[in-house]
């Protein structure tokens, strides 16, 4: 199943674009209605102005294509341009969680990201500082910034851990479970790409879904991940030092 989902990078690689750009790739039905919108022989054609003015503008994300393709014709850019659309789309979903999660629980999407991954642990949702920064990509000293901070609001504590002297654990509280809950069913129902989503088959929702997954398992497994984990520890280390 994953090499097939690689064997057919351009379809998400187009449905990525499509995504960012708010439109999505027609159907052969969706394409056969526009077609009864076309003028039939012998009818009069619409003005140059009437059809330009029913063309909508190309998206940013649209534009960046065609810019970059304009720019290094002499290169292969699917990879250049699907990191991009990634970044973006990536960027689209941080900036609607962090709003969310500051009006509704006056916490960041970093923050709620922390409790989302001691939820995903299962009961009694404790982790390690260790597993923490390492599933986060982040430094440890970013993590301790984190439960010092959902400490204070009470959404998190720190537990003595019996396998380390002087260690501790993270653990989920109630208050934090139920802020967690509420959050995931948010995500499920109002998520940032849903509007782009639903006017994607059910089918490339899922191609898209599998060729997102297949490319992270790809980078994790072939060492990419571990690269992060050491510089994000080294980082950590050096902001102690200082």
């Amino acid at each position: 199943m994953v090499l097939s989902i690689f064997l057919e990078p351009v379809f998400a690689f187009d449905a990525c674009l499509k995504i960012c750009a708010g439109r999505h790739p027609l159907s052969a039905e969706d394409d056969a209605m526009q077609n009864t919108d076309r003028p039939r022989q012998g009818e009069p054609a619409a003005s140059d102005g009437a059809q330009a003015a029913e063309r909508r503008s190309p998206s940013l994300s649209e534009m960046i294509t065609m810019q970059w393709q304009r720019e290094r014709s002499d290169l292969d850019l699917q990879s250049f341009l699907l990191s991009i659309y990634m970044m973006r789309l990536g960027t689209l979903v941080e900036r609607g969680f962090d709003r969310y999660c500051q009006k509704r629980h006056k916490i960041n999407g970093g923050d709620m990201r922390l409790m989302l991954a001691l939820r995903r642990s299962g009961p009694p949702y404790v982790r390690r500082p260790t597993d923490l920064f390492r599933a986060l990509l982040v430094t440890s000293g970013a993590v301790t910034k984190k439960v010092d901070r959902l400490v204070e609001i009470g959404f998190v504590e720190r537990l003595p851990d019996p396998t380390h002297s002087g260690g501790f654990l993270v653990h989920l509280t109630r208050r934090g479970l139920q802020a967690v809950e509420e959050a995931i069913e948010h995500l499920a129902s109002h998520n940032p790409l849903a509007p782009a989503m639903e006017r994607l088959s059910p089918e490339a929702r899922q191609r898209g879904t599998d060729f997102a997954l297949a490319l992270l398992s790809d980078l994790e497994l072939g060492g990419e991940h571990e690269a992060d984990e050491a510089e994000a520890a080294a980082g950590g280390r050096a902001a102690k030092r200082k």
